[in-house]
């Protein structure tokens, strides 16, 4: 029992690196670097329910708003992470937090979300599956 919680315990690490490793790709905006956590086939819906399906669509999704309307947006580093092994090859990993839209300027009420991700290992490697972003309800103010 003690080698598999410790087992556990090194995945949920390894799912953590891969949560951070996005982070670190959209700070410097590199949509390649994001869309490289994700699986080939994933699934990726935004807070208004915009689908995208699979690796390409969302790099393409991410450079469009990396050039764009999010250029030097920043994932704000003020949330919270718990991530939950279903099995030894698939996580759960439920994020709240957000986007800055001007880095620096903190985290508009309006702007913060949780996020679910399905994360699944593959060859040794833990990649993204899923992503599922939830606005949070400002009027609500944030869980205790």
């Amino acid at each position: 029992m003690r080698h598999e919680r410790e087992g556990s315990e090194r995945d949920r690490e390894r799912v953590e690196a891969v949560l951070e490793g996005i982070a670190r790709a959209w700070n410097s905006g590199d949509a390649e670097a994001y869309a490289a956590a994700f699986t080939e086939d994933a699934d990726y819906i935004t807070f208004f329910g915009r689908r995208f399906r699979g690796r390409r669509e969302i790099e393409d999704s991410h450079r469009y708003l990396f050039e764009g309307p999010l250029k030097g947006s920043k994932m704000a580093d003020e949330g919270e992470t718990d991530v939950r092994m279903l099995s030894p090859d698939v996580a759960l990993a439920v994020v709240t937090g957000g986007v800055e839209i001007d880095a620096g300027a903190g985290l508009p009420p309006d702007r913060e979300s949780i996020v679910t991700f399905t994360a699944v290992r593959r060859d040794d490697r833990w990649l993204l599956s899923s992503f599922q972003n939830t606005r949070r309800d400002p009027a609500q103010g944030r869980p205790r």
